[in-house]
């Protein structure tokens, strides 16, 4: 890991959490997403999430009572049951229950980077929870052994770490035009054209869809949909927001119809019924 820890606890009227952040040694900067997150939750009844849309994959290592998870593409997104598990890219939103407490630690993967570290074509999991020890086999299961018997969080961060280098050192990097395709959605927050995209790479537009099914694990038109969707959600979040109409010309849609389409695509529910379940702001960060 690299860096101090930084610790965010929580209270809702129905649960009690504590979360512990650390950034992953920097080598794994083009792998790992963002921070490993440890959590810890308390909660007297089963807690209920849905999950959006994401261009991640994520990997819950756990520690505690086994969860629930429904995928779109598996028996009609009904929850099943499962210890430790990874995510591949959906392109609808996903459940998740835990059985009220819980304890594990979340990384995200970037989607190249999860093509690199499982070795398979993510098209393959897309849509779909699998059962991490599937994945990643006795490996899998003593990374797993080690994190529980760790007595703090900076032990099991550098374990993850070293981990993640082991497995990735004699892989093949990652193919730099698909880094940049993906790249170029994120910056323009999918308004950019496939069509555009293709010519840029000099390749047709078949062959640039088959590569990012096998690769990231959804068409490069469904990546910039979700892109475009994500930046739409962190608009809704902000304490002042605009109109649902002056938020869908801010994001590219055609009209609010299309804006309301593309929600119900994504999130299951209509504008307002999303904004009626947010959550209050989080407390700050402390470095610990």
């Amino acid at each position: 890991m690299s860096g101090t820890l930084r610790r965010l606890s929580g209270t809702t009227p129905e649960t009690r959490w504590d979360a512990v952040f650390a950034a992953p040694e920097p080598r794994l900067g083009q792998i790992v997403l963002g921070d490993y997150q440890g959590w810890v939750e308390t909660a007297p009844l089963p807690v209920f999430r849905r999950q959006m849309p994401v261009v991640m994959v994520p990997v819950i290592l756990n520690f505690g009572p086994s969860w629930e998870v429904g995928s779109p593409r598996t028996d009609n997104g009904a929850l099943r049951p499962f210890d430790s598990f990874i995510a591949g890219l959906h392109d609808q939103s996903a459940d998740t229950q835990s059985r009220g407490d819980a304890a594990c630690l979340q990384l995200n993967l970037t989607p190249l980077g999860a093509y690199r570290l499982l070795g398979l074509p993510m098209h393959e999991i897309a849509n779909r929870t699998l059962d991490l020890m599937d994945l990643l086999g006795t490996a899998g299961a003593d990374l797993i052994d080690q994190l529980c018997n760790a007595d703090d969080w900076h032990w099991r961060f550098n374990l993850l770490d070293a981990f993640l280098l082991a497995r990735i050192s004699d892989r093949a990097p990652v193919a730099d035009d698909i880094a940049w395709a993906l790249a170029q959605l994120q910056r323009s927050h999918g308004k950019l054209a496939i069509g555009r995209l293709a010519d840029d790479l000099s390749v047709s537009r078949k062959r640039l869809i088959n590569r990012f099914h096998d690769q990231i694990g959804l068409p490069p038109k469904t990546i910039g949909r979700i892109y475009r969707f994500n930046r739409m959600l962190a608009h809704l979040q902000r304490p002042k927001r605009q109109s649902l109409a002056e938020l869908a010309d801010a994001c590219g849609y055609y009209d609010q119809a299309h804006f309301n389409r593309d929600f119900r695509d994504f999130a299951g529910c209509a504008p307002g019924t999303y904004l009626a379940g947010l959550a209050p702001a989080a407390p700050e960060m402390a470095d610990i």
